[in-house]
């Protein structure tokens, strides 16, 4: 079977670290993931909202947590409906699925119809997070990797390559990880993704690769099976050399 991958993007990665979509970093991202595609690789997208909305910023702001969440997941389809057009206008193939029901503008969430997506070369854009409130993108990004029979989950990060012992935008002395074991990550609080989802993908054995997203044509590199940035999963802690 060729190889299926989960992709997990950032809500301001797809903003280029500002409010509202990057068409530039779009298309970057999309000649990349298409170069990957053509090669082979099944690819599955879960992408973040918080360059529109983030339901815990809105919480903390007053607001209903159940909706300020509601609110966030609607910012996820936002971005999961532009990456599309701009895959779309590169000359691949994609379908959209949403946790929340819209059918006029994505499909509804069906593990084995993602599934037959992607079989076919379709590259699936999963949005709406959950579908339900206090799930992060992140902890929705393992458990549709896990339903969806992906082997691995890549998680591009903005400003930082990889996992580090400290913040390296903070502490020179910060030293980067090759591979670090779940226990490790959870154990040291290290900024890998939330708890929950962390402890959902060493309950389950899901391998995490975390990667800068501004190397040289990175996401095309790791969805094909290049070792950038940092393996997180059952496997011995280790510090790039």
């Amino acid at each position: 079977m060729a190889e299926r991958v989960l992709l997990k993007l950032s809500g301001e990665s797809l903003g280029g670290g500002k409010i509202g979509i990057d068409v530039g970093v779009l298309r970057h991202l999309a000649r990349e993931v298409k170069a990957a595609s053509d090669q082979g690789v099944q690819v599955a997208i879960v992408a973040g909202g918080g360059n529109f909305f983030r339901g815990k910023e809105l919480s903390e702001a007053g607001f209903d947590r159940s909706r300020a969440d509601y609110i966030g997941m609607l910012g996820t389809v936002m971005n999961c409906l532009a990456l599309a057009d701009i895959l779309e206008q590169e000359g691949q193939t994609v379908r959209v699925q949403s946790a929340i029901t819209m059918t006029q503008v994505a499909e509804p969430y069906i593990p084995l119809k993602a599934i037959r997506h992607l079989e076919k070369g379709r590259v699936v854009i999963l949005g709406a997070g959950a579908g339900i409130p206090y799930f992060s993108t992140d902890t929705v990004a393992i458990q549709r990797a896990l339903e969806l029979g992906c082997g691995k989950v890549m998680m591009g990060k903005n400003g930082v390559d990889g996992v580090y012992t400290l913040d390296p935008r903070k502490d020179p002395e910060a030293k980067k990880f090759s591979t670090l074991s779940y226990q490790r990550a959870l154990v040291d609080n290290l900024a890998v993704m939330d708890t929950s989802a962390l402890s959902l993908a060493r309950d389950n054995s899901m391998p995490i690769r975390v990667f800068g997203l501004e190397a040289p044509d990175a996401v095309e590199r790791v969805l094909l099976g290049e070792e950038l940035g940092t393996l997180v999963g059952n496997c011995q802690t280790r510090i790039a050399e």
